[in-house]
């Protein structure tokens, strides 16, 4: 029998190729996708974790994005109020730099452009009275205030890849696309498990090539008209440190050399500082954060904190590398981060359509625009749903977080405060049919530390396609920031374990009989 065809096959599991699943799903399509190593493995998890209108793009006359991006804010938070939240951000103003009715004048074209209703707008602070100018040098007085929102980056990709599923989408994880051919008005794609070593082949009428920063390696086995478009690699490096101040608010801070970095509160008991923009020409597999972006990240930092940042107080730091279009432009602070959709249809063949660029905060635009521009060749397509939608966990108002939070200790009073809340903050609504079965302390599971239980990682070995210790602790939670390294081997060990059996005899094994 031969292989069935798709309408549509993705390549790449990062927020494009997992948002355009989705909404392809949601249309009626027949969609397959297959990514390589784990979802979000690239440039979908290393980003600086905003969901933002891109305040600084506004000096590149990049209105349209600015427009969207700040529009998609709000439908993102309506969507996913777990894993995404409101962000006040505080601006110092810093005499040398940017005047401040130049920062005026942004703010404002910041907080009308884009239809804001759920965010508080732009204020001035005193800093001098604020508790926000207490961890700053005594020369930053005043500034200003405005809102964006934080996003768990990588959750928000797995969020997707569920709801795909649940709409009828094959998502092969850790599945290499080794070489795609076309003949004719389909694609047969050669695909192989790399857990397995399995070999498969997929037919499809349409191919996305969603790969990111590996876009111009993977076109050399595909079958496809000569582009003279390349992608441009610029890596972004972030260092995380111990937290530097105890409010709950971000900051921006501009630099000398026209850039801007943030310091941003994390995981209760840090402060994320980044990022930075530099060209980078080697193999995205092996990106990594060089020891001058950590003393520019420090000295950036430190231009304004009053305690001073070294490289010895860096407890963790990641890179990625973002796929932008090259447009040219000489500097890469300067290239465009809008998304730009190239097809290819051969000589009247299947049609391949690669993306270059994007923001996570416009991932769903950029899918209706993708489906937009194939729909020609699947009319059956059906019209463009997810404006209104809600990801798996988000079904509950924004302003409710923390109520629906707390209420989960009413479904297992045994979870303690802290706990309830992080479950709430990963999973949402979800989190309830977690942990409704567990009455008594060995349900749970075993603890690899941290309150991190047999129980949730059974579930997110089930439902959200976790292989490692490293898909559950970076990519599933950020949990790898309190884990011990004995913990860590604890944790991989044991879904080594549990890794051949059925989902649900491992979620029984350890005491999480619900899942069953």
């Amino acid at each position: 029998m031969p292989d069935p065809v798709f309408d549509l096959a993705i390549v790449g599991g990062g927020i494009n190729g997992c948002g355009i699943a989705r909404d392809a799903a949601g249309r009626g399509l027949s969609v397959l996708l297959c990514e390589q190593d784990d979802l979000a493995s690239g440039t979908s998890s290393v980003s600086t974790k905003l969901i933002h209108g891109g305040l600084r793009y506004l000096e590149y006359y990049e209105f349209r994005l600015v427009r969207e991006a700040l529009t998609e804010r709000e439908v993102l938070l309506r969507a996913a109020p777990h894993i995404i939240w409101p962000l006040r951000f505080i601006l110092p103003h810093h005499a040398g730099l940017r005047p401040a009715w130049l920062i005026r004048l942004g703010l404002f074209i910041y907080d009308h452009l884009g239809g804001r209703v759920l965010l508080p707008g732009t204020t001035t602070v005193d800093l001098r009275t604020d508790e926000a100018g207490r961890p700053l040098k005594p020369a930053f007085t005043r500034g200003f205030e405005y809102s964006d929102c934080w996003v768990m980056d990588s959750r928000l990709v797995v969020l997707n890849a569920m709801d795909a599923a649940a709409r009828g989408a094959d998502i092969r994880v850790r599945t290499a696309c080794e070489k795609a051919v076309r003949k004719g008005d389909l694609w047969t794609l050669d695909l192989q498990d790399r857990f397995s070593g399995d070999r498969s082949t997929a037919r499809a009428r349409v191919l996305i090539n969603a790969t990111g920063p590996w876009l111009d390696s993977f076109l050399s086995h595909v079958d496809h008209q000569a582009a003279s478009e390349h992608i441009r690699m610029v890596k972004g490096s972030h260092i995380i440190v111990r937290k530097l101040f105890d409010h709950p608010r971000a900051y921006i801070f501009q630099n000398a050399d026209g850039r801007i970095i943030f310091t941003i509160p994390y995981e209760g008991d840090f402060t994320l500082i980044g990022t930075t923009d530099v060209d980078f020409t080697g193999t995205p597999d092996r990106v990594a954060i060089s020891p001058e972006e950590t003393d520019y990240l420090c000295r950036a930092a430190g231009e304004y904190f009053r305690q001073q940042i070294t490289a010895t107080d860096v407890v963790a730091s990641y890179a990625g590398i973002r796929p932008l279009f090259d447009d040219g432009r000489s500097e890469a602070r300067a290239a465009t981060r809008d998304y730009v959709l190239k097809l290819d249809t051969g000589r009247g063949e299947a049609p391949l359509l690669s993306i270059y660029g994007g923001k996570i905060t416009t991932y769903r635009k950029l899918a209706e625009s993708v489906l937009k521009k194939i729909s020609p060749y699947l009319p059956a397509m059906g019209p463009a749903w997810t404006a209104d939608a809600h990801l798996p966990g988000g079904d509950f108002a924004p302003d409710r977080f923390e109520q629906e939070a707390a209420g989960l200790r009413n479904i297992c009073t045994l979870l303690t405060a802290p706990h309830a809340r992080r479950l709430f903050r990963t999973y949402g609504s979800r989190a309830v049919s977690m942990v409704e079965g567990i009455r008594i302390a060995s349900d749970f599971g075993q603890c690899f530390g941290n309150n991190l239980y047999g129980f949730e990682v059974a579930y997110l070995m089930q439902h959200e396609w976790a292989r490692t210790a490293e898909d559950v602790l970076w990519r599933r939670t950020n949990m790898g920031l309190f884990l011990t390294a004995e913990e860590v081997r604890l944790l991989d060990a044991w879904i080594r374990e549990h890794q051949d059996l059925p989902a649900a005899e491992a979620a029984i094994s350890q005491g999480k009989t619900d899942a069953a």
